[in-house]
């Protein structure tokens, strides 16, 4: 259930009605807007007469939310999100770019990388130090010697750090270094993982599923923000359909539809999308079109000897040049890159 306040309702007005709620047993959630407060009540309550609520002083209205997702509904926080970390902004008028290697591989290698990152403008320094893999003989990343290794290369140029936790145990471990938690697609539904990142307060970024509708997703950031985490970040990636010419389907479309139905921002992942490195600055500049609040890309010195996803990392040259094309689609739509 949704109560929207008066503009003008007073504190006092305001306390009296979330009082009201948490004495029928609904759990309240306080969203404050530019012209108006909003208060979500959470609680399964059928039998409820809205009518009790909505003659309290200072109330304009109320209505039931019929959205299984709550806490990301817009109609719990009708005003977009942005989440704040130091000075980056993800969601509002720049497209927040998320660079860096598929997975930490040696110090050379991530510092070089590093460098590209702040040529660029972006703010923030990708680069799994632990990677789920397909296969138990692959390359499964360097662990904490690779957290080190991004931060450090990171703290260089006054980047943010964006890593993949897998399980609960490396909750803290991870966060000791990274400044956003990315949670995997093979994730998205690991339920009691989202819960505990939630009760973290950590920022944190979550991927779609391989095969998750948008609901499932919404639902999915439903479990992280409802523990009380409100800086949730969501990740287009691509979703596995019959197509064999792309590794996924680039779900573009959902990008304006997760901003009609909900207030978190999106980024757009076009190099797991596509799994090839010719698809994706195209599918990056579609993203931005699109209205994607970041782009999550993957660049290496030698793809070729990457030692995962090389065919779908691009040249640091080619990632330049595509920055560049980026920051006039950007333009057009009334944002800008990076910064």
């Amino acid at each position: 259930m949704v109560v929207v306040m008066e503009s003008a309702a007073a504190e006092e007005a305001k306390r009296a009605v979330i009082n009201r709620l948490e004495d029928y047993g609904f759990e309240t959630h306080v969203s404050t807007g530019v012209h108006k407060t909003i208060i979500g009540a959470i609680g399964v309550k059928a039998d409820f007469d809205t009518r009790e609520i909505a003659v309290m002083n200072g109330v304009a209205d109320v209505y039931r939310v019929t959205d299984p997702f709550k806490l990301a509904s817009r109609n719990f926080h009708v005003d977009s999100t942005t989440v704040k970390i130091k000075d980056v902004e993800i969601g509002g008028d720049a497209v927040a770019m998320m660079i860096g290697p598929c997975s930490v591989e040696s110090e050379e290698q991530v510092f070089e990388l590093a460098d590209v990152v702040a040529k660029s403008g972006a703010k923030i320094l990708r680069g799994g130090a632990f990677k789920p893999r397909s296969s138990p003989y692959s390359f499964q990343g360097m662990g904490e010697e690779g957290l080190k290794l991004l931060r450090a290369a990171a703290d260089k140029h006054n980047l943010l750090v964006i890593t993949e936790v897998m399980q609960i145990g490396q909750i803290d471990l991870v966060a000791k270094y990274a400044d956003i938690l990315q949670i995997g697609a093979r994730n998205m539904q690991n339920f009691a993982l989202l819960k505990e990142i939630g009760a973290s307060k950590v920022p944190a970024m979550l991927k779609r599923g391989l095969a998750a509708t948008i609901e499932e997703w919404l639902m999915s950031a439903e479990y992280i923000l409802s523990q009380g985490n409100k800086d949730v970040i969501l990740c287009e990636r691509g979703i596995r359909t019959f197509e064999k010419y792309t590794r996924n389907t680039f779900d573009l479309s959902a990008i304006p539809v997760v901003h009609k139905k909900s207030h978190l921002p999106v980024v757009a992942d076009p190099s797991h999308a596509t799994g090839f490195r010719d698809q994706v600055p195209p599918m990056a500049r579609a993203a931005v079109a699109a209205g994607a609040d970041g782009l999550m890309i993957e660049i290496h010195g030698d793809p070729s000897k990457a030692l995962s996803d090389g065919p779908q990392s691009l040249y640091p040259q080619d990632y330049l040049t595509l920055v560049e094309e980026l920051r006039v689609i950007a333009k057009a739509i009334g944002r800008k890159i990076c910064c």
